[in-house]
Formats: structure tokens, C-alpha cells, sequence
């Protein structure tokens, strides 16, 4: 079935309400090079903290010898490699006390899909942090058929009566609003921070961490072995994600730089194919898949859905032609950097075998094994 604006915002919502709950439970990953301190330290503020990209924010910041305060409702707490103030507070039900009467150099915005939820930290933090950072989506743009599209294309309009009484709740019951909610939180940064904002537009985040599976779904399959149904004719059409801790890295390099204004942030560096992608997992397992690429048109018959079906990918034409082919040069000028494929794979399986048995039973993203089968077999006797 082909994919639309409005199942592309009710999929991107969906990942957004399955990223806010994730369980960052330690893992064993691979280690990077020693990371160097900053030129100069820090005190930074970070709206959540504990949900998917995080904790990979705090210990980057940490490493770099940033002084760190946590803002959420304490409900996951966790060990951190150095010492970390948390302060504890609802924003759901206006409850930011504890932000009152404190400055900070820097505020990072993670969780935010609500407006409101802006407006009652920008009165609070307006003229007490140096900058505002909020972490977006590429879903804010008003439409995925422009390739190559960059942070000054047209952006969805909210067409309710009032964003900010909009609500988590409301915004789930009608997951369409995510996009253009979106939108209207960082009108509503710039309102209250003005030319001291930053928005970072994330694509697809994975990595260890992710209980969406949005990701881990094809690491994990192809581990199994045996004949994999994949997307789009010859495995030629787009893709683009980034690795939580390369966007946790980018976003902490913004503020070290001082760099205001918005930015696109997902990757590679270079047009990936789902082949690509596919294959280069694949090397990272020993099981020796057999990968079937099979025509988009193929999957809309047999109702096998982009994106939450066939995860990472959705058709290169149409109205999402320019979804997988977003122009992130400006992120690039400001140093986005990118771990390589095989790492985000081998690190994304290691995280899932270390969860308990029952998370392992059940992959959340993805075709299920017995619809794959029958797919299959029905493009195998066309010949």
C-alpha cells in the first residue's frame, strides 16, 4: 500500500511514543576513542535525559567535562560516569517549579511533541539559559516529495483551534497532529528564546536502546538466516537514519560551538541504498540470509506496508520521494559525524540479547515471520 503524509506522521508519532518509554538498560558496546574535554566546560540542562538519546547525551557531555542537571519525573533513574544533579518535576501537569530561579547555559529539549509544554519552560528559562536547544523531527516538513529538501522548506501547519491546548493525550488520539505539533513547538521556542534557538530535526534514530525495534527489526532478521522478503526493485530505493549517540554527539558539539538556527539531522554522509543497508548488516551476522528484493508495487498488492512492514523504507516516488533523500549539508558544515553501519548493527544486537527473555520474544517493528513466508512465495511463482 503506498505511503502518505499522514501515515508517515502517524508512524513518526508512534516511534516518538515508543522512544519516550525506552529502557536504556546498560549493555557491553563497542568503545570509541577516548573522547577529548572541552575547550570550555559547560552547565548544561537537559529536559529528560533518561529515554532513548539521552543518557548517550549525558555521558558524551560528561566525558567532555560539562556540569550536567537532569530535569524530568525521576521515574528511571540511572548510574552515571560522573556526577549529575537531577531535578525532579512533571511538565505534563505544569509542574516545573524546580526550574525556577536558575540559570544555565544551555537547555536541551528532548521529549517535546507539545506546545504547552514549551511555553511553560520558556517563561521559567527565557533569559536564564544562553541557549535553547530543541530536539525535533523531519516530520515537521509539509510535504516528503521534494528531494533533497533542506531546513528552509515549507513547514505543516497546525489546523486545530488551539496548539497549545493540545495535549499528549489528544496528540495520540490523533496521531496526524504529530508533524504539525511538531512545527508549532518551535514556533513556540522561538517565541520565547528567539535568535538563541536551535532545532535539531532528527530522521530515523537507532541504535542500541531503540524498543521500537523501528531498526533492530533487520539486524535481528537477518541473524535468523534463510530467505528475507525485502523492499523496493533491485534494493535501489533510499534510506536514512541516524545512530542515537551521533545525534546525541552533534547535539552537545551544537552547543559547544554556539551554534544557533536549525539543522536536519540524519545520515549517512552519502545516499544509501536499501541494498546497502541490507547487505551491510548482513556482514556483520554469520547466518547467511538470502535477501529477496521484490517492487514496491508488488508489496502494495500483497498489502505489506512501508515503513512499518519493510522498517527504514518507503517508496522513492510519489509523495514520499524526497522522504529518505533529505539535504543534511548544513548539519554536515557543522560537524555531524556518523559511526559506520556495521557498528550501529553489531552494538543494536548485542543490546537486544542482553534484555530479558520476554523483550526478546517479541520484535515490534516488522512483517511477522508467516506473512513474510507467504509473501514470498507468492512473488516466487510469478516467475
Amino acid at each position: 500500500m503506498p505511503a502518505t503524509r499522514r501515515d508517515l506522521l502517524k508512524l513518526g508519532a508512534l516511534a516518538m511514543a515508543g522512544s519516550a518509554s525506552a529502557n536504556t538498560a546498560t549493555t557491553t558496546v563497542r568503545v570509541r576513542a577516548p573522547v577529548e574535554r572541552a575547550e570550555r566546560p559547560l552547565n548544561i540542562l537537559i529536559l529528560g535525559g533518561t529515554g532513548f538519546t539521552g543518557p548517550h547525551q549525558v555521558r558524551y557531555a560528561l566525558a567532555r567535562g560539562h556540569k550536567l542537571t537532569l530535569f524530568n519525573r525521576g521515574r528511571r533513574p540511572q548510574d552515571w560516569p560522573g556526577e549529575v544533579e537531577e531535578l525532579t518535576g512533571d511538565r505534563n501537569t505544569g509542574d516545573v517549579a524546580a526550574l525556577k530561579d536558575r540559570k544555565w547555559d544551555v537547555c536541551i529539549d528532548n521529549p517535546t511533541s507539545v506546545p504547552f509544554w514549551v511555553r511553560d519552560v520558556g517563561q521559567v528559562l527565557a533569559g536564564n539559559v544562553d541557549q535553547y536547544v530543541f530536539i525535533s523531527t523531519i516530520s515537521v516538513y509539509a510535504g516528503t516529495e521534494q528531494v533533497g529538501m533542506d531546513e528552509d522548506a515549507a513547514l505543516a501547519v497546525y489546523q486545530g483551534k488551539d496548539a497549545l491546548a493540545e495535549t499528549r493525550d489528544s496528540l495520540m488520539a490523533n496521531l496526524a497532529l504529530y508533524g504539525p505539533l511538531k512545527a508549532a513547538c518551535e514556533a513556540e521556542a522561538r517565541k520565547h528564546f528567539g535568535e538563541r534557538t536551535t532545532v535539531v530535526r532528527p530522521g530515523l534514530i537507532v541504535g542500541p536502546g531503540d524498543e521500537t525495534d523501528r531498526f533492530s527489526y533487520w539486524p535481528l532478521r537477518l541473524a535468523k538466516g534463510g530467505d528475507v522478503l525485502a523492499p523496493s526493485k533491485d534494493g535501489a530505493d533510499p534510506v536514512q537514519f541516524i545512530d542515537a549517540r551521533d545525534l546525541a554527539e552533534f547535539t552537545i558539539r551544537l552547543v559547544e560551538q554556539r551554534a544557533y538556527g536549525t539543522y536536519n539531522a540524519t545520515g549517512p554522509d552519502y545516499e544509501m541504498s536499501v541494498a546497502a543497508m541490507l547487505y551491510g548488516i548482513r556482514a556483520v551476522t554469520t547466518a547467511g540470509a538470502r535477501l529477496h528484493f521484490v517492487p514496491a508495487e508488488f508489496l502494495a498488492e500483497q498489502k505489506v506496508a512501508p515503513w512499518g512492514d519493510m522498517p527504514v523504507w518507503v517508496p522513492a516516488q510519489g509523495e514520499t520521494a524526497g522522504f529518505s533523500r533529505v539535504s543534511i549539508a548544513r548539519a554536515l558544515k557543522q560537524g555531524l559525524t556518523f559511526r559506520p553501519l556495521a557498528t550501529t548493527a553489531a552494538d543494536t544486537l548485542a543490546w537486544f540479547a542482553a534484555q530479558p527473555a520476554e523483550r526478546q520474544a517479541t520484535v515490534r517493528a516488522g512483517i511477522k515471520a508467516e506473512r513474510e513466508a507467504e509473501v514470498l512465495a507468492a512473488w516466487k511463482a510469478r516467475g
